[in-house]
């Protein structure tokens, strides 16, 4: 849906709701719509599922902030140094320091204790700002007083709850982003059921206080979506002299290979074979364009985000926070990452 339209929508879902957070109504006929089906699909009480929703609250500024428009993207050179500051890779060194047990062993599952961490501090800054909202208000609000994708937001409310009974949690307690993103890697419901680990072992899955599940759920997240051990994520390209036609830049399918690309006259280092998955990129330097080339785990990096320029900042980050480490005698990487 275009921005225009979009916030014309917004507004328009505004005028008709309070300007404060109210109690949803439950008696409305798509929340007991809902309620039937949590009812009839999953075996939910439909009296408690009821008595459960007037303790949620449909909040309008949560409409307000999904629905604004998108501002004009960041040149590539100015979203890299929202991240890459002195701040956020020097806590990224002292969160592997104090966490290499969680980190050693979710490192096992062949992503580097540097890109999960990456992750981690671009979501969330190692899990200082994981939302304030309650994921239940947030969901049922755009589940139910947002139109133009309550669909989506209906089935992770489903998921939401499926996940508090398995989880033995009290759905009125966890908080996360005004899109229901939870914990320190910022899952959304489907993803925290779907992939989310029991690292430490104790029973449960928590992403908001145990580090081990943390690491270990970032992991099999990548994992799940192609990770691929030991391999780079991405290399500095030289396009000088370059055939480039026919390169589409803005996309992230993986559409040539190494070898493609080089006979293009792209040049490059990696020890990736010929017919390796490969995507040339172009971001927005300060000095002008910058070519990289990502590769199958770049790729991963974008199924967690849906962003060049946030695989991007995480694998800078990621080389940013390893080369800090090494400097260290305690060399928080030496035995907990796959490949640096």
């Amino acid at each position: 849906m275009p921005n225009a339209t979009l916030a014309a929508c917004a507004a328009a879902l505004l005028a008709t709701l309070p300007a404060t957070a109210s109690a949803l109504d439950g008696q409305r006929e798509d929340v007991q719509s809902f309620i039937q089906q949590m009812a009839d699909r999953h075996g939910f009480a439909p009296l408690e599922l009821g008595q459960l929703f007037t303790r949620v609250e449909s909040r309008p500024s949560i409409v307000t902030a999904i629905s604004r428009p998108a501002e004009k993207a960041r040149p590539w050179h100015e979203y890299r140094a929202l991240f890459l500051t002195e701040r956020r890779v020097a806590r990224g060194v002292e969160t592997a320091r104090q966490q290499a047990d969680a980190l050693r062993q979710a490192a096992a599952l062949g992503v580097p204790a540097q890109v999960m961490l990456a992750i981690v501090g671009v979501e969330t800054f190692y899990g200082e700002i994981i939302g304030k909202h309650r994921v239940i208000d947030a969901l049922a609000t755009l589940a139910f007083d947002y139109p133009p994708r309550s669909p989506y937001f209906r089935g992770e409310l489903e998921q939401f709850l499926l996940m508090a009974r398995e989880e033995s949690l009290d759905p009125l307690a966890p908080v996360g982003s005004y899109a229901g993103a939870m914990g320190i890697p910022q899952f959304m419901p489907t993803s925290f059921r779907t992939w989310a680990l029991d690292g430490d072992g104790n029973g449960r899955r928590d992403l908001w206080g145990s580090w081990s599940d943390v690491f270990s759920s970032v992991a099999n997240y990548l994992k799940s979506h192609g990770w691929r051990a030991g391999e780079p994520v991405m290399a500095p390209a030289d396009v000088a002299g370059a055939t480039l036609d026919g390169l589409e830049f803005g996309k992230l399918a993986l559409s040539e290979t190494v070898g493609s690309l080089r006979a293009r006259g792209v040049r490059f280092d990696t020890f990736l074979p010929e017919d390796a998955p490969a995507v040339l990129i172009q971001l927005a330097g300060s000095r002008g364009p910058e070519f990289r080339v990502g590769f199958t785990n770049f790729y991963a990096i974008t199924r967690y985000n849906r962003s060049q320029l946030y695989a991007s900042a995480v694998n800078d980050l990621a080389e940013a926070i390893a080369a800090a480490a090494r400097p260290t005698s305690s060399r928080p990487f030496s035995s907990v990452s796959s490949a640096e």
